[in-house]
């Protein structure tokens, strides 16, 4: 096959292997639902990148991730009765609860007793619009329930970026404390909790899926109110560890190429050296709500 020649920022000398990835950008960072349509197609072109078991139905993987969509979210919660601040005064994650209705609680009350501990507010809940369509036995089996949560920025709290960290500690910290809590009732329940993010800038859609299931999967991101400048997209080989929905790319801030095959001595290393973690940014105690890394 004869390469492509250079034309416009394209230069072959700079080709590499990505497998699975993928981002769209506006290079001005002018937001429009094209960006998102043309990250998902290009999501649906990398199926051969991905891997599904024994039904095709069911994939390692895959996701996307956006900017806040603000436009979007106001129009939403307003359906439901939620009026949200303005862009930046509000952190928005998309939340993977267990299906069981007793733990489920036990998590969102973990959940909001750290917002007031932090200072911070909480919003409000919305139901994610989620269409099974061909999803296969096997990802339906292990599906979370899963929301938008809106967590808003107090009056105290000025800097963007420390509104941030906030977000950050809170989901840390909540992480953690339904872990020890449930963890001997649930073993698995790192599974059955998570955040694929929480934050007031980026926002990610994924689960257990193959990629052309994400844009029917979630009938948000057909919506044209759903734009941003930039989207990162991910279809995952889960060699190493078995597939999940928690597991799923991109994470809340990449997407990687490869997996991680010393993660045990990783984990010792990272655990080791937090005794000696110091901050400018986290006081003592934030840093210790945070911890295990």
């Amino acid at each position: 096959m004869k390469e492509i020649e250079s034309q416009g920022l394209y230069d072959p000398s700079f080709e590499k292997d990505s497998c699975g990835i993928g981002f769209v950008a506006h290079l001005k960072g002018k937001k429009s639902h094209d960006i998102v349509d043309k990250a998902l197609t290009m999501l649906e072109q990398m199926e051969h990148r991905g891997a599904c078991g024994c039904e095709s139905t069911t994939g390692d993987g895959a996701g996307v991730l956006i900017q806040v969509p603000h436009e979007f979210f106001v129009n939403e919660c307003v359906k439901i009765g939620i009026k949200l601040p303005a862009f930046g005064s509000y952190g928005v994650g998309l939340a993977f609860w267990p299906k069981d209705e007793k733990l489920r609680e036990g998590c969102r009350e973990i959940f909001e007793r750290n917002i007031e501990k932090l200072g911070l507010k909480l919003i409000g809940y919305r139901k994610v619009p989620t269409f099974q369509g061909d999803v296969g036995p096997s990802a339906l089996a292990v599906e979370p329930e899963m929301e938008h949560v809106f967590v808003g920025r107090p009056d105290s709290i000025t800097n963007p970026d420390e509104f941030e960290r906030k977000l950050y500690v809170l989901r840390n910290y909540t992480t953690r404390l339904v872990r020890e809590t449930y963890h001997l009732q649930f073993p698995d329940i790192n599974n059955l909790f998570y955040f694929t993010g929480l934050s007031y800038k980026t926002l990610v859609y994924k689960g257990q899926f193959t990629t052309w299931q994400v844009r029917q999967y979630f009938p948000d991101l057909q919506q044209k109110t759903l734009v941003s400048a930039l989207a990162v997209v991910h279809s995952r080989f889960s060699t190493n560890t078995f597939p999940s929905f928690r597991l799923a790319q991109p994470f809340r801030y990449i997407a990687h190429n490869g997996e991680i095959n010393t993660l045990r001595g990783n984990l010792n290393w990272m655990n080791a050296q937090e005794a000696s973690f110091y901050s400018d940014y986290f006081t003592r105690e934030e840093l210790e709500m945070i911890m295990p890394i």
